[in-house]
């Protein structure tokens, strides 16, 4: 059975259709990749499935549990966490801290209740923060936890956020442009820590630009062109695909003009 079941999915604002009749699965335990040229849809999609948008029609179905129309806390509570393009990390407070937050929904009393270091809280807090230090462990910057986050090398705050959305305990992983902003090298160490958390058994939809990441790490990709899927199937052939190859060529052309 699949973890992920989107089915003729439809968003529309105003008179602009900028997801069409979408539909694709993404079975437990891959990485999943979803690519298409600027405006594509992508990011539109992503906030259908983590629930900052409800669709205009069409389902989303998360371990066979409609999902779509929910709030976006009730779908993190099924199994569900997102990264942005923009790394969003609170100012002020450590990696540890940060990372700390995420965990907030797996917790009986939650993180503010914590930090206010209530008597019946201590335990789980030590606990909380354990299990996080476990995280940054495994992210390999264990060693930063105590470093204000937004002071990080900036392939360093990627990591930090991967690590809070860890801290949720997801199924299902969906990372909106993990490279964007990072160098060959950051982007080649994100690609490695995104394998190494798949195979931990996180399933991963990504959406991503890089095309060498891409093909490096997915099991398959969907491919969007104007909210519409034009292609689905394995990276080897998605590159052979004659309407993608015109579609990201043309885009190449738009941008040769721009420039």
């Amino acid at each position: 059975m699949a973890l992920l079941e989107i089915n003729q999915l439809n968003r529309r604002f105003g008179g602009l259709q900028a997801i069409s009749e979408v539909s694709f699965a993404v079975e437990p335990g891959i990485i999943k990749a979803v690519i298409g040229p600027n405006g594509a849809g992508k990011t539109t999609l992503f906030n259908l499935i983590a629930g900052s948008l409800p669709p205009s029609s069409g389902t989303i179905r998360f371990r066979n549990e409609v999902i779509s129309g929910l709030q976006p806390f009730q779908i993190a509570r099924r199994g569900i966490s997102r990264t942005y393009q923009n790394i969003k990390l609170y100012p002020g407070m450590t990696a540890l801290e940060n990372v700390m937050i995420g965990r907030h929904i797996q917790s009986r009393t939650g993180f503010i209740a914590g930090m206010l270091h209530l008597p019946w809280t201590r335990r789980e807090e030590a606990q909380v923060r354990e299990h996080c230090l476990g995280l940054l462990e495994m992210l390999e910057i264990a060693d930063l936890a105590e470093v204000e986050a937004t002071s990080l090398a900036f392939g360093q705050q990627r990591a930090v956020e991967l690590a809070r959305a860890l801290a949720m305990e997801p199924q299902l992983l969906l990372l909106d442009e993990p490279a964007a902003g990072l160098n060959i090298y950051e982007t080649a160490e994100v690609g490695r820590l995104i394998s190494k958390i798949n195979s931990q058994g996180i399933t991963v939809l990504l959406v991503e630009h890089d095309m060498s990441l891409v093909m490096d790490i997915s099991h398959e990709i969907v491919v969007l062109s104007f909210g519409r899927k034009i292609a689905e199937d394995l990276p080897l052939q998605i590159q052979q695909n004659p309407e993608v190859i015109k579609i990201y060529l043309g885009e190449e052309e738009k941008e040769d003009a721009q420039g």
